[in-house]
């Protein structure tokens, strides 16, 4: 279940691309967590000369260590593209390749995320049993006419569209209906939503001391390397493509992340730093989890609004004045920060970044606190 660090790791790591029409940012960060296990992939031109007009993106959430999270970081992607079912089909009348159909997608998805979960079975440390980790899987192939989605586990796709989740994958929970009817075929049990009340998800990559059932095949053992896929045309109104590990959707919804972040980008350009300040706030809002988060900006994404940047600044300085005015009061003096977080969220309730609340504001709280009470020891625990 994972065991956890006094202290947040907070360092973080980022990186940023532009190709395709698209913009993608990304952040991840250790947090709560003994190890951090979580990988990704951020491909903006497949290098395969078909498939340069198409681009790549995933998110790996590790489990009981970090091995097949990088396995898969490094290789999924080769396996999709170059398997049989995904290459287009030669065109007979004058013998050369084209590109492939969405069926060929589709099929050549599937193909990879089973060819790299037996190809990784192989691997010596699994073998021997030295390793037995695992990892969820959430991608999204962006070609110029569709967006595909393949999902394997409680890591989680959104398409927003005019502020609003527009699409999201589903999250394989053992108790989901036909998820507990798998595992129970297979001999297993679902007990306090676990498989086995071991593991808090039903499918993953890795996680081979789940898929041993004699009998049955890949899909059908207590975890499933099978990942859930889907398409959706490209529109106009595309604005983003967020994908993350659960350790942002514990403690944000899709439309809430959604809200966020478009509000965010009408106050910055820099992808990598609205995935940061999402980070932070869901460290603030109470996530124990590893975090990772990629973000992909199609042309209708949301651009920076002076009126936005000013309303933002505004409210900056009303919670510079709110702190001041409350330690300024006699009566207040012995109020810790703890206070005075609480009656400036009260106070502001109503001001506060969408999606993000004043968990998205609580550094400038603490950074007017610690100003203009330097020497004081703050106790920031969020209740």
């Amino acid at each position: 279940m994972g065991a956890f660090l006094d202290k947040p790791k907070t360092e973080k790591h980022n990186e940023g691309g532009v190709g395709n029409r698209l913009r993608y940012g990304l952040c991840s960060m250790q947090g709560w967590r003994v190890e951090m296990e979580d990988a990704h992939t951020a491909v903006v031109s497949i290098p395969h000369h078909l498939l340069k007009d198409w681009s790549f993106f995933a998110v790996f959430d590790g489990h009981a260590g970090a091995r097949v999270s990088a396995v898969c970081a490094e290789d999924l992607l080769t396996q999709i593209t170059q398997n049989e079912d995904f290459r287009g089909k030669p065109d007979i009348t004058d013998g050369t390749e084209i590109q492939p159909s969405v069926e060929d997608v589709l099929a050549g998805i599937k193909t990879g995320f089973l060819s790299l979960d037996e190809k990784m079975r192989g691997l010596p440390e699994v073998v021997s049993g030295e390793d037995k980790s695992g990892s969820t899987a959430v991608c999204s192939i962006v070609s110029p006419k569709h967006i595909f989605f393949a999902n394997c586990g409680d890591s989680r796709a959104v398409l927003c569209r005019n502020g609003k989740c527009a699409f999201a994958t589903t999250d394989h929970k053992p108790v989901n209906p036909m998820e507990k009817d798998r595992i129970q075929k297979a001999g297993g049990s679902v007990m306090i939503q676990r498989v086995n009340g071991s593991l808090a998800v039903s499918r993953a990559l890795g996680d081979f001391e789940y898929k041993n059932v004699e009998g049955k095949g890949p899909c059908e053992q207590l975890v499933s390397p099978e990942p859930e896929i889907s398409v959706e045309d490209r529109n106009h109104d595309d604005q983003f493509l967020v994908l993350a590990c659960d350790g942002i959707w514990d403690v944000m919804s899709n439309n809430e992340l959604c809200e966020f972040i478009e509000h965010r980008m009408k106050i910055t350009n820099s992808l990598e730093e609205v995935c940061n300040q999402v980070v932070d706030t869901c460290l603030i809002k109470g996530s124990r989890d590893n975090m990772s988060i990629v973000l992909i900006a199609f042309e209708g994404a949301p651009s920076v609004s002076e009126e936005a940047v000013k309303k933002d600044k505004e409210l900056d300085e009303k919670i510079e004045a709110k702190v001041k005015g409350i330690l300024e009061n006699e009566s207040c003096e012995n109020h810790d920060f703890s206070y005075v977080l609480h009656t400036v969220a009260e106070e502001l309730h109503d001001q506060f970044p969408p999606g993000g609340g004043f968990h998205s504001k609580k550094s400038v709280i603490e950074s007017v606190y610690r100003k203009l009470r330097p020497n004081e020891e703050q106790d920031d625990d969020l209740p």
